[in-house]
């Protein structure tokens, strides 16, 4: 059987979501209740037997290497493969790679030392639950050069207008990517190319002076390759922005939502933190929340999500807010339409609303 090794390239997203990435590159930041962006992309990976994962960094990955740890939470440590976490540690002077081509070039032995035929390559910004396998098998069904993942959405979001889109032909290769606003085939930073090819379009980019694989070595190519689109149909967010952060974490309130991306079968899986249940106090009122482990809630929450360690005071209101680890919001404290980064307090009978568009942002260790 054909093998993937998988490649997380963060190099290229950019850090939009303003204080949740002030200390952190996106792919850290906390999401539904008790996992991290690249939880995701990770487990999608493990889930569809990817041994080898590597993780291209560039920028803001302390928090990243923190979580990631040796790989334990998702089984990637091991002997053989295993998780490789590559920030920009090089010091080739004969080196004449830019971008993203750098990682490539200077992380050939990852590649070369990996049993894999196939490489996947994806960010972290498109939160999904998607089986791998299956785009190798549709990969190989059509002999394509390169396979692309897009999402045909239902409705368009600002955070889609900074996404690549695709033009598919009935036999479902790829005529063009582009920026096109009005287009629903949104490209979700995922794409399968056999492991020799890849080899041979690094070093042709790096030839030509380019600095983006994607790009310059596949977009700029459409006419001369066979590029073949990948439908995924299922539960699908993109988050690139804070109101696009807010949106996501809030449709998991949606139980339907929430277990299509949850799937028994294929896991979402996190680092591990040992924490008491939930303890919520005679005085507490909790509807439509997901409360994570650690919380002690005296107060009033609803429509919400409370990430571990949260304490919620007696006569405090908690409305359409994400309250990240170990908050504290002291009693009659008022929140609505807020989020909260790790470790914030909020004092006696303060007040913070937000709106629905636009939340109150309070970055970590603050308080008021």
């Amino acid at each position: 059987m054909d093998q993937i090794a998988g490649i997380i390239n963060l190099d290229h997203e950019q850090d939009l979501l303003d204080e949740l990435t002030y200390f952190r590159c996106g792919a850290a930041v906390p999401f539904a209740g008790r996992y991290r962006m690249i939880d995701f992309t990770i487990s999608n990976m493990t889930n569809s037997r990817i041994e080898s994962v590597a993780v291209f960094a560039r920028r803001k990955y302390r928090s990243l290497m923190d979580h990631l740890e040796q790989g334990k939470a998702w089984d990637l440590d091991r002997k053989r493969g295993g998780l490789f976490i590559l920030p920009p540690d090089w010091n080739d002077p004969t080196d004449i790679s830019r971008g993203d081509l750098q990682h490539f070039h200077n992380n050939i032995d990852f590649l070369r030392r990996t049993l894999a035929d196939y490489i996947l390559v994806s960010g972290s910004q498109h939160i999904c639950n998607i089986n791998f396998q299956d785009v190798l098998k549709e990969h190989k069904d059509v002999n394509a050069d390169v396979t692309v993942i897009y999402k045909k959405v239902d409705e368009l979001y600002p955070e889609h207008q900074m996404a690549h889109k695709l033009d598919v032909d009935e036999e479902g290769r790829v005529t063009s990517i582009n920026n096109d606003h009005g287009n629903k085939n949104v490209y979700m930073d995922m794409y399968l190319i056999k492991k020799d090819y890849l080899y041979e379009l690094v070093e042709e980019c790096i030839a030509h002076g380019c600095s983006h694989f994607f790009l310059d070595g596949i977009k700029a190519k459409i006419p001369d390759l066979h590029v073949h689109a990948y439908e995924y149909e299922g539960v699908h967010a993109l988050v690139n922005s804070v109101e696009s952060y807010y949106r996501a974490s809030t449709k998991l309130l949606d139980v339907e939502k929430r277990d299509e991306l949850f799937r028994d079968e294929a896991p979402v899986l996190t680092k591990v933190k040992n924490e008491a249940p939930a303890k919520y106090a005679a005085s507490s009122n909790v509807n439509n929340t997901l409360v994570a482990n650690g919380c002690i809630i005296e107060g009033h929450v609803e429509d919400s999500i409370l990430f571990r360690g949260v304490k919620v005071g007696e006569g405090a209101v908690i409305k359409n807010s994400i309250i990240m680890q170990r908050c504290e919001i002291e009693s009659n404290a008022v929140l609505e339409n807020v989020i909260l980064d790790k470790d914030c307090s909020i004092s006696e009978s303060r007040t913070l609303i937000g709106a629905p568009e636009k939340p109150f942002v309070l970055p970590k260790r603050k308080t008021m």
